[in-house]
């Protein structure tokens, strides 16, 4: 962790999964920028470039290309949050809206508890073939 001091998994398992959330969409935002600063000529195309990927239907994307990877602790992790009624939300877009928050949670999760995981996954989904980038995450 960048703050120096690795929590242990019983205080973890204490911080709320919307709180997971949110430190994991921080972690998503700085994977996915870090891997385009160098790519990018400026601060606008590296905003362009990465818009798509860090939003909710990106991140709803991700989460359908690693749910075969997770072993039985995450996927429940992941389902927990996905089942957490979202803050706001368009009802037509309900269930990419959960399945984001269910990413961020997980990323979240690992992220505070075992960055090796964190980094193993997060590799695999950059590893993906694009072909199944036609796909939405929409289906369950």
């Amino acid at each position: 962790m960048l703050s120096g001091t690795q929590p242990i998994r019983s205080q973890v398992a204490d911080v709320s999964l919307r709180q997971l959330a949110h430190v994991g969409d921080a972690v998503f935002h700085l994977f996915v920028r870090e891997k385009e600063v160098l790519r990018a000529s400026s601060a606008k195309e590296m905003h362009k470039r990465t818009a798509g990927i860090v939003s909710y239907k990106g991140q709803a994307k991700a989460l359908h290309k690693l749910t075969p990877r997770l072993n039985d602790e995450e996927k429940d992790l992941v389902r927990r949050a996905r089942n957490m009624k979202p803050a706001a939300y368009r009802r037509s877009e309900q269930a990419l809206y959960r399945k984001a928050t269910a990413f961020e949670a997980l990323l979240g999760y690992l992220y505070l508890t075992d960055l090796a995981r964190l980094k193993q996954l997060l590799e695999q989904m950059e590893g993906e073939s694009s072909d199944s980038d036609d796909n939405d995450g929409d289906e369950s």
